[in-house]
């Protein structure tokens, strides 16, 4: 059976994140691949509602879905990528992060949580590849949260990320067929993501650049202060994208680099077990809630004061 590779293109049309999108994609197809290619501009795609009627379920370990799935194509989407042995994202750089279109797209993920979707017998385990494609006008400075807004939607599907590309400094209308260096490193990217489906699950790794980025767990260039989490687990230094814990050190050469503690792994993001750990979370806060009578009576008696209260609107 033919390996499966899903792109989705979040730009314009035939213009740059398609074009490095569909070098990829090729490099798959020559090695035979069975290709599927949206861009999500041709879709209907409604915002989350925040309803949290997918968690309100999930923490009663009942699968019910989203309450848009009949109304756009969300699901119509997610049942053809779930399918898929490795999916390749590329979309336009907008302020710093990840396109709209795409990241309302992404945030509707929610109700596909595999690992609570495996957990529960909806669904079987399926090992799945991610390459992502950045594309912006100026340098990493101006694309700082792109590839990282990118990674960071991939847990909740179980995507995991073998390479990732920045564009830089193709503002212009598919300028990126003058760089011949970036098409080839698509292609790389396309050759990458073949190499991990073709590898077994257990064996696979980070084939991208060896030197980017900030984490070594996975490569992005987020680091933030840590704080105390719900159950008590703190770090002294965390990644932002996946949540690796550790701390700064100085290397013999007077440089800076992010070392992942003994037990920084513990709520790692990009595996099954620390988004199970996270649905513990939600299990705990969400749960704590909606299972107390009183909890919701004070809300619903403080609620009146903003519920009654009314501003000038656009006329």
């Amino acid at each position: 059976m033919a390996v499966k590779v899903m792109g989705v293109a979040a730009g314009r049309k035939n213009s740059n994140s398609e074009i490095l999108l569909k070098e990829a994609l090729i490099a798959c197809e020559e090695a035979g691949a069975e290709v599927t290619m949206i861009n999500l501009r041709d879709f209907n795609i409604m915002d989350c509602t925040g309803c949290t009627a997918c968690t309100i379920g999930m923490s009663q370990g009942k699968n019910v879905g989203c309450v848009l799935d009949k109304k756009d194509d969300k699901k119509k989407i997610m049942d053809v990528m779930l399918n898929q042995d490795a999916v390749i994202i590329s979309v336009p750089t907008y302020d710093l992060m990840p396109s709209g279109n795409y990241l309302t797209f992404a945030q509707r993920s929610l109700s596909y949580e595999t690992a609570f979707l495996e957990t529960i017998g909806a669904i079987e385990h399926r090992d799945r590849v991610a390459g992502l494609i950045a594309v912006g006008g100026s340098t990493r400075s101006w694309q700082s949260m792109a590839l990282e807004g990118l990674q960071a939607t991939m847990f909740t599907t179980d995507m995991k990320v073998v390479d990732m590309l920045l564009a830089t400094r193709v503002p212009g209308n598919a300028q990126c067929l003058l760089d011949e260096e970036l098409i080839a490193r698509a292609k790389k990217l396309g050759e990458n993501i073949m190499k991990s489906v073709n590898t077994p699950a257990e064996e696979r790794g980070w084939l991208g650049d060896e030197d980017m980025g900030w984490c070594p767990n996975c490569h992005s260039n987020a680091l933030v202060l840590g704080e105390e989490q719900w159950d008590g687990l703190h770090y002294p230094i965390e990644c932002q994208v996946c949540g690796a814990g550790g701390n700064l050190e100085k290397t013999p050469d007077g440089k800076w680099k992010f070392v992942i503690q003994e037990d920084g792994l513990l709520k790692d993001r990009t595996t099954l077990a620390g988004r199970a750990r996270h649905l513990e979370e939600i299990g705990h806060t969400q749960g704590g809630f909606y299972e107390n009578p009183e909890n919701r009576e004070i809300v619903k008696n403080k609620l009146i004061r903003y519920t009654s209260k009314q501003f000038k609107g656009l006329d």
